[in-house]
């Protein structure tokens, strides 16, 4: 999650937006905003070590989701959680895209949640397939 032990969640979901110049006041409200949405408005002044590995990661989706990218990029989201809270979150990915059209590019060894996705791109001995690892159909730059 790389969530920073001395800052509390909502300072953590907040940085992105201090490293992007956005006053203080506004960023405050836009990270309320995102960690009210996503179920955590009662663990805003919580720490990381004080909140539970799934709480962890929608922290670390809100400060992801906090400058608005058109873009995220989720190396293994779920590798840490347990099974029910791994598809949560993945749930929560495929809910953020419909709601407000943002691309998540998610690297996984999990195939469980392959059904979900728009495209599913697998690489295998340095080469890239579209679709699972029995494709036939190489990707070439």
């Amino acid at each position: 999650h790389e969530l920073l032990p001395e800052f509390n969640a909502i300072e953590n979901v907040m940085i992105p937006a201090f490293i992007k110049g956005t006053p203080r006041k506004e960023a405050e409200k836009r990270a309320a905003e995102l960690l009210d949405q996503l179920g955590l408005s009662s663990r805003r002044s919580h720490k990381p070590n004080e909140l539970s590995g799934g709480e962890q990661q929608r922290v670390a989706v809100a400060r992801a989701l906090m400058n608005n990218p058109k873009i995220i990029f989720a190396d293994e989201p779920s590798g840490n959680l347990d099974s029910q809270t791994a598809e949560q979150l993945h749930q929560l990915f495929f809910d953020l895209r419909d709601q407000y059209g943002h691309t998540f590019v998610i690297v996984t060894h999990d195939r469980q949640h392959f059904g979900n996705v728009d495209k599913v791109i697998t690489i295998k001995d340095g080469k890239a397939f579209q679709g699972e690892e029995s494709s036939t159909m190489e990707i070439t730059a």
